[in-house]
């Protein structure tokens, strides 16, 4: 087996920071840069890569069980890691009424880079960190198999993250936003940045749990509260992977805008929701203000409302 660090993708580090002139934010006197982690890796992007990569480092070349829904990009890195790195994965998915169905393309991209699918009715995948249940889905991967949490959040991940505020900081960056799934990023995000800028987190799904779970990552990778961090929780759109027409039509817009692909399940929420909370005066002028890019459009994901 390959045994290769996740190191030798040759990965883009640091990410560039690109400055775009967008006249919804420079009326209030705030400076729009762009964090391109969207650029790091072409199979593993953006916070992907600084979640996984510190996670397939732990697990030195063993098999690898993760989780995650039927447009998980986490399981489509996993999956391109382990195609790239030469290690099995094993992917549990949201749903066992997908097993019976043709997979759509974000699915079938997991398939094709050797990923095995195992599609677990919905109880059984909120139950998913209880002993047992884990123990019985190891049952359907390999030996000795390293399992990944969800969206790749732990602590050796929110560690990782912390790389990308301190990349940040060194930018000049006074405040640092980005979409939110499990938390992970946005907790090490707000450590590495250090004192004097804030993080802000757009969630993309609902529910209101989400502070919780970052507040215990950061004590779990920290041992404790680290970096001034807030949650807006207006923009998720009815949910993960749901938009609507005002959604679209504002992606759009941005990339006939700045010529730029707008991913819509996260990056069009977290960009939506910067432009409303810049005209609602949240950014004092002459703020520098970073969006970070987190992935890339997939054909296989959605963009009208769905799900």
């Amino acid at each position: 087996m390959n045994a290769l660090a996740p190191s030798s993708l040759d990965p883009l580090l640091p990410s560039p920071l690109e400055p775009v002139e967008d006249e919804r934010f420079t009326r209030y006197g705030v400076r729009l840069l762009l964090k391109r982690d969207d650029l790091i890796h072409p199979d593993l992007p953006g916070n992907k890569w600084r979640k996984l990569a510190p996670n397939l480092a732990a697990a030195a070349g063993r098999p690898v069980l993760t989780f995650g829904g039927a447009y998980s990009n986490h399981l489509r890195a996993t999956a391109a890691a382990g195609r790239l790195l030469g290690f099995p994965t094993t992917g549990v998915v949201r749903g066992d009424e997908l097993a019976g169905r043709p997979l759509n393309p974000s699915l079938a991209r997991c398939a094709a880079d050797g990923m095995r699918l195992l599609f677990v009715d919905r109880a059984t995948y909120r139950a998913k960190g209880e002993p047992e249940v884990l123990a019985r889905l190891l049952r359907h991967a390999p030996p000795d198999t390293f399992v990944v949490p969800e969206g790749g959040s732990n602590a050796a991940a929110v560690r990782g993250c912390a790389e990308l505020g301190r990349e940040l900081r060194d930018g000049g960056v006074d405040v640092a936003a980005v979409a939110c799934g499990t938390g992970g990023t946005l907790a090490g995000l707000a450590a590495g940045l250090g004192g004097g800028r804030r993080a802000v987190g757009v969630p993309v799904l609902k529910g209101g749990f989400l502070g919780g779970e970052i507040r215990t990552l950061q004590e779990a990778a920290f041992g404790g509260p680290a970096g001034d961090w807030r949650l807006d929780e207006r923009f998720h759109f009815g949910g993960y992977a749901r938009t609507a027409p005002g959604l679209e039509a504002f992606a759009e817009d941005f990339e006939a805008r700045h010529g730029l692909a707008i991913e819509r399940i996260y990056v069009a929420k977290l960009l939506y929701g910067l432009v409303a909370l810049a005209e609602e005066g949240a950014f004092p002028a002459g703020t520098a203000l970073a969006a970070v890019i987190t992935g890339r459009p997939d054909p296989g994901q959605p963009s009208a409302a769905s799900r």
